[in-house]
């Protein structure tokens, strides 16, 4: 069983950054671990992934935003810069292997002066 945590949401003015991190607990392989997010009224849509040595970025946020991991902490990051307040939405991170797939529990980001 795997838990993730996230943190490091809060409210940011426009053009601001932001770093999310997620850290992943407990025993499990994970083939790929990314970030999506959900704002009132839409579907949930992925942010951006990990997999290895390869990145993939939803259009909306390439060039702003940049996911990273540290394998040795667990932990994988999101560093989200020049905001927008269509970027307001609550952020989870998700983690992917053989036959499982978890989700945390998100962290709201709220772009607004």
């Amino acid at each position: 069983q795997v838990q993730l945590a996230e943190s490091g949401g809060g409210l940011v003015q426009p053009g601001g950054s932001l770093r999310l991190s997620c850290v992943a607990s407990g025993s499990g392989f994970s083939i790929s671990m990314g970030w999506y997010r959900q704002a009132p009224g839409k579907q949930r849509e992925m942010v951006a992934t990990i997999s290895g040595g390869s990145t993939n970025y939803a259009d909306s946020v390439k060039g702003r935003f940049t996911v990273s991991r540290d394998n040795a902490k667990n932990t994988v990051y999101l560093q989200m810069n020049s905001l927008k307040p269509e970027d307001t939405a609550v952020y989870y991170c998700r983690l992917t292997g053989f036959g499982v797939d978890y989700w945390g529990k998100g962290t709201p980001v709220t772009v607004s002066l």
